[in-house]
Order: structure tokens, then C-alpha cells, then sequence
């Protein structure tokens, strides 16, 4: 978990020259998340949106398949994401919890359907400085998966 300066957020030029792990971790995670699904369609993984309790901050969607997760991070431990999660943000909010929601794939790159969910509003791929989609194509190739690729 990162906690980045909210005006760095606010401006698309900044957010865009974040490093790939810290863009991916600060507010176009469903991006990746949703490029992850659509590259092992098969794999038997799903969304699942990791939403902070009322008046805490630390959104976060992964995708999940079993007890196998891939974010920023790449691959982890399912449960030891969660814990890392809930220790992480613990550090600025001592009282911090969460909800685990899982997601259609399809709400990832659509801010209309993603308002649907209450508290939930993301951002389209196009909707960052350049479109993202490829940016977190680019990013899953810089690690080696354990589920066979589909096709782009």
C-alpha cells in the first residue's frame, strides 16, 4: 500500500510519470486487475474489491483465483495479501478494516457501471492521461505466470 500526495492524483501528467508499481497501486489497480482477467480468461480468477470500512481510506482491486493473488505486488498469498493490507494501512489509520467484495470483470473499465457500488467510482482506461490498458498489459509481462496465456 502506498499513500501518495492527493495533488499528485489530481494531476494527470504527475500521476501518469508515477513508476508502474506505485500507478498500479494508487488508483489504476482495477486496471490491472481487469488486463490480468482478460489475459488468463481461463485461469478461474475474479475480481475482488478490497473496500475500506466507512471513513478510511486504502481501496484496492485484486484479482484472485483460489488462494492466489495478483496485483502490483505480482503474485501473493491470497490471505497474506489481506493481512499485509490490514497491517499496511493500520500504520496510518490504527482502526482501519475492510470489506471484500468481488467484482464483474466487466465494472473494471466502466465508471458507470463501477457507480453502481456503493463508494466504488473508476476511472475507464481512457480516462488517464494516455489510455492505461496498454500500460498494464506492458506491466503484466514483467512477470512469469503460473496460468497458461490466452491471446490478446
Amino acid at each position: 500500500m502506498y499513500v501518495i500526495d492527493p495533488a499528485i492524483t489530481k494531476d494527470p501528467v504527475r500521476r501518469w510519470a508515477l513508476p508502474d508499481r506505485v500507478f498500479f497501486a494508487c488508483g489504476a489497480c482495477h486496471i490491472l486487475a481487469y488486463a490480468f482477467l482478460q489475459e488468463f480468461q481461463d485461469a478461474g480468477f475474479q475480481a475482488v474489491w478490497i473496500k475500506p470500512d466507512h471513513g478510511f481510506r486504502g481501496n484496492h482491486i485484486v484479482a484472485v483465483g483460489g488462494n492466489m493473488a495478483f496485483d502490483y505486488h505480482g503474485y501473493s498469498d491470497w490471505d497474506r495479501l489481506v493481512e499485509h493490507t490490514k497491517i499496511k494501512a493500520r500504520r496510518w489509520w490504527p482502526e482501519w478494516s475492510a470489506e471484500l467484495i468481488p467484482l464483474p470483470a466487466d465494472v473494471l473499465i466502466s465508471e458507470a457501471k463501477s457507480r453502481r457500488y456503493n463508494g466504488l467510482w473508476l476511472r475507464e482506461p481512457g480516462q488517464f492521461l494516455h489510455d492505461a490498458l496498454p500500460r498494464a498489459r506492458r506491466f503484466l509481462d514483467r512477470f512469469d505466470h503460473p496460468a497458461q496465456r490466452g491471446t490478446r
